[in-house]
Formats: structure tokens, sequence, C-alpha cells
């Protein structure tokens, strides 16, 4: 499968993003294109093509930018049925929030499934626009994040969030 890429500069360092043909978001990276690689299915070849993408690249500078709170893109990631629901779950968690892993395997009728949320949100492929960065430990502290716990944190703060 071709897919396009784009490169954004954001106060957190380079992003990238690939998109399908149709224009839906298939992965996003915190880093240059390589990352981005890693977080594809196999079988995906990266092409660029400045011109594609300028509806994603817009909301992505205007979330960087403070500007926009919650997106519109399409996304079309790869992952089980559980995988899908618990990134829909994620899209929800509202800028400025957010929610523990056993909150969210609550909302999607899994309780009890915390640590197969936790699995499913550090498999998320679309960083930023699918939030994985606001679930938390039930603690209420920063858990893991597929870019480093600093840059979890930052986003939290560029959103607002205070954790104690």
């Amino acid at each position: 499968m071709r897919a396009y890429h784009l490169q954004l500069t954001t106060p957190f360092g380079p992003f990238a993003c690939a998109l399908a043909g149709s224009g839906a978001v298939l992965g996003t990276a915190f880093g240059q294109v390589d990352e981005l690689r890693g977080r594809l299915p196999d079988g995906v070849s990266l092409v660029s093509d400045p011109g594609s993408g300028e509806d994603v690249r817009t909301e992505l500078e205007a979330y960087f930018a403070g500007r926009r709170r919650s997106f519109e893109v399409r996304v079309s990631a790869q992952g089980s049925h559980f995988q899908h629901k618990v990134w829909a779950a994620l899209r929800e968690i509202p800028w400025g929030e957010t929610r523990t892993y056993g909150e969210i395997a609550e909302v999607i009728g899994r309780p009890g499934a915390a640590r197969a949320v936790g699995r499913a949100n550090a498999t998320n492929p679309v960083c930023v626009i699918v939030p994985c960065h606001r679930v938390i430990g039930a603690n209420r502290k920063l858990t893991g994040f597929a870019f480093g716990a600093a840059l979890k944190s930052r986003l939290l703060a560029h959103e607002g969030v205070v954790l104690g």
C-alpha cells in the first residue's frame, strides 16, 4: 500500500503523519519519517506529496498552536475490534482532561479490562489525533507514552492539565 507523508515543525519537535490516498490518517509520530514507518503496518510505502493532507496539516498546526481542541480528520488505523473501541473512547476525552485506564474500560463496557485498555492505548498508531497522552494511571500519575513521559507531560501541560 502506498501512503503519503507530511512533516510538521511543532513546539514539541518534528511531527510526521502518514495518509492514505483517501486522505485518512494512518499513523502519526513525533520525530522524522523513520519514526513514523515503525508505527505503520508492514507493506506500507511512504512517498512525499507536499500537496496532500492540507486539512490534516491545518488541524494539527492549530492544535499545536493551542487553537484547536479536537480533530475532525478521518482516521484509518489498523487494529482489532477491541483496539478500535478503545481508540474511539480516547477521541472522546476532552481537551484538558484525563481518564484512567480503568475509566476507559468502563466506558467501553469492559470493566476490569484496564490492562487490555493499556495495551490498546500503547499500540495506538495515531498519537495526538487519537489522544492516548490523556490517559493516566489509577493513582492519577503519568504512565507510559511511546515518545517518553517528558513529552506526555508537556502535551498535557499544553492542554492545561496539572497533575499532582
